[in-house]
């Protein structure tokens, strides 16, 4: 490609990129459980209706998102979910109460639903096919950058403000300039081809053995990093007896580690195949969360914590890809199915809370170790059936 097709690309590319920054929003809901918590006194088994309440969208909403936008447009429905994102944040600061928060978290739930499924394929239509595995772990790691700073800020403004809750204001200002960015940017969408994409197209896809693998895949892969986000505080306060603020430090140490992966990844994809990277994060991620659950001290605990952000960077953007990249004819369908099982994000943290609540947060975080048990199984599964279908290729 020349300069000038580089300079174009980039510059339709850069508001795709500043929407997975909104996107990041979604991980304020770590924050917002812990000091909801403490501020209402809150059960922990209440407290995770927050996360649910955000997460359950997807799982309700993402294919009719993807049904609609083969319909009006990936950059349309983008804009319409950074819209109802900014509703979300503004909430908060017109009443603190714990029904005000709720509804909050509805909006930015449901928000976020459609700019998940939305910016995805977008991204697809401003990247050239090669770059797009690359670009995928660029956008999530744009998108850890937010994830890593909403603790920090947080915390900064909870300090020299004395009220955490104005990094809504902040969130909501850059809601609103990403919209107008977006907005004024022309970008040619891909064209649809075939027949409109419809609830039964969409879910036809399940009984191709490989989309249901992928889809229950980014089910566990969100539910576990969910679950990292939301307990981590819990589980260093609990287990090692330190504050509450300290234990915070834990979402940033996991966010920092995301972001390093994320980067990382989208460096090595130049060179690696992603079904090989898959097979070893995954990997990666399991022995990382063992050693998590077995530290024997706060520092081993934070260094588990770092290598299991490292390790699940990449979980999504992979999966997600490799399975575009391999039926690229249905990318909204395959992009409804694949953002509705972010779902796993108001399933799993739940289902932990209530084994904390009964037989400890360790007995809890257990659960991760069979999310990222069947993810490493999977992309062995996934690993060697590409292996078979390219010896066959070579032996016609």
């Amino acid at each position: 490609m020349n300069t000038k097709g580089k300079e174009i690309r980039l510059y339709k590319s850069l508001p795709v990129f500043m929407s997975f920054i909104v996107m990041g929003f979604v991980d304020l809901v770590g924050v917002i459980t812990a000091y909801v918590k403490e501020d209402f006194m809150l059960a922990d088994n209440i407290a995770q209706l927050i996360p649910m309440l955000v997460f359950v969208w997807f799982f309700l909403l993402s294919v009719p998102v993807g049904i609609l936008q083969d319909r009006i447009g990936k950059k349309n429905m983008v804009n319409i979910g950074m819209i109802l994102t900014a509703i979300g944040m503004i909430i908060p600061l017109l009443q603190y109460s714990f029904p005000f928060i709720l509804g909050a978290v509805i909006f930015l739930g449901i928000g976020n639903t459609v700019v998940q499924v939305s910016a995805n394929p977008l991204l697809h239509d401003v990247s050239s096919k090669a770059r797009f595995s690359s670009n995928m772990s660029l956008s999530q790691f744009v998108k850890a950058i937010c994830s890593l700073g909403g603790p920090i800020i947080t915390t900064f403004i909870a300090a020299q403000f004395g009220n955490w809750r104005l990094v809504f204001a902040l969130y909501a200002l850059i809601s609103g300039l990403s919209i107008l960015w977006l907005y004024l940017t022309p970008i040619e969408e891909s064209p649809r081809t075939g027949k409109p994409a419809d609830f039964k197209s969409c879910f036809g896809l399940l009984k191709n053995k490989f989309v249901l693998i992928m889809v229950l895949g980014i089910f566990l892969t969100v539910g576990t990093e969910v679950s990292m986000n939301t307990h981590i505080v819990n589980y260093l306060s609990s287990v090692f007896k330190i504050p509450m603020e300290q234990g915070a430090l834990g979402i940033s140490i996991f966010f920092s580690a995301q972001m390093i992966g994320r980067f990382s990844g989208a460096v090595l994809l130049n060179w690696f195949r992603p079904r090989s990277f898959l097979v070893y994060t995954a990997l990666g991620a399991f022995l990382s969360i063992l050693l998590m659950l077995m530290a024997p001290s706060v520092i081993i605990a934070r260094l588990a914590i770092f290598a299991t952000g490292l390790a699940t960077a990449n979980l999504f953007p992979l999966i997600f890809s490799i399975t575009v990249n391999k039926i690229p004819g249905r990318i909204n369908e395959i992009s409804g199915l694949m953002i509705m099982a972010v779902s796993g994000g108001a399933f799993i943290p739940p289902l932990i809370g209530i084994i904390n609540t009964s037989a400890g947060i360790i007995s809890g975080l257990t659960v991760l170790l069979f999310c990222l048990g069947y993810i490493f199984l999977s992309a062995l599964y996934i690993f060697f059936a590409g292996q078979k279908t390219a010896l066959e290729t070579v032996s016609k």
